[in-house]
């Protein structure tokens, strides 16, 4: 899937550690084409609102960053234009730990993660540990970091 570090500036990619599923998908625009590190492919939602990426981890994992390349020119209407980030130890315990409202983007967005009281990381807990993205519209790649 992706480089272990992207920029060699230290940060490894930790999506091929978890488990990704998707609220819907059109045939030939899913899982893999959102983590192949092709920007000519892209996951394509095929449902109503709002479109989800789900990620689960093992184990408990610190998240720093999310990564995703959007790019407005290509996807117009079906570029995100809102994406919240929620985590928990299970898809019934999802807590809000991000939102960003994104207009007409073209390239890397960095979402860097913290919780409220100012950590500096969020943790996936092991077993049932979730990273969920709710987009607004949208195709994208995505890399969790």
């Amino acid at each position: 899937m992706a480089d272990a570090i992207r920029d060699g500036d230290g940060r490894r990619e930790v999506g091929d550690d978890a488990m990704w599923s998707l609220s819907s998908a059109k045939p030939g625009n899913g899982v893999d084409q959102l983590r192949d590190n092709n920007m000519d492919t892209y996951w394509q939602s095929d449902g109503v609102q709002p479109h989800l990426i789900n990620i689960q981890f093992s184990r408990k994992m610190a998240i720093k960053e999310v990564a995703l390349y959007l790019d407005y020119k290509l996807d117009e209407s079906y570029t995100p234009k809102k994406i919240a980030v929620r985590s928990g130890s299970t898809v019934h315990d999802l807590k809000e730990i991000h939102v960003q409202h994104i207009a007409e983007p073209n390239g890397w967005i960095s979402i860097p993660l913290h919780t409220d009281e100012g950590s500096e990381q969020v943790y996936c807990i092991g077993g049932d540990g979730f990273c969920c993205f709710t987009l607004a519209d949208g195709r994208l790649c995505c890399y969790v970091w």
